[in-house]
């Protein structure tokens, strides 16, 4: 297991996103159980306490939820909380900024749409 190298998020927020990344891929269906917080140290090679930061905040959301002594589970709907959650900061990060910039560039809105639907075409 490997955590996207990038330096401007804290290894936390890497670790949550990866976590989310592999219950939206199907690879912890709902119902399911996730790796222990020491077996997520030792394969990603963290202190145990930045995993559980990355556990509870998934828990605090209700995308994962604990069964005292037995361990953490995917919680059902969790696909799709995190959908709707990445949806809304897609929206705010990218296409709110690309909007702005358009418009000081002159772009206008049939410009971008054209733009927009070639460039995923090309993808």
């Amino acid at each position: 297991m490997e955590l996207t190298q990038n330096s401007d998020k804290l290894i936390y927020m890497r670790l949550k996103e990866w976590l989310e990344d592999e219950i939206l891929s199907g690879s912890f269906p709902e119902n399911t159980q996730i790796p222990s917080v020491a077996e997520l140290s030792v394969s990603f090679k963290l202190n145990h306490i930045t995993v559980l930061k990355s556990v509870n905040m998934l828990s605090d959301t209700g995308i994962l939820y604990k069964k005292r002594g037995i361990g953490t589970f995917v919680a059902e709907g969790a696909a799709e909380k995190i959908r709707n959650e990445r949806h809304s900061e897609f929206y705010q990060k990218y296409i709110v900024s690309m909007i702005s910039e358009a418009k000081k560039l002159g772009i206008t809105a049939d410009e971008l749409l054209e733009m927009t639907e070639r460039g995923y075409h090309n993808e």
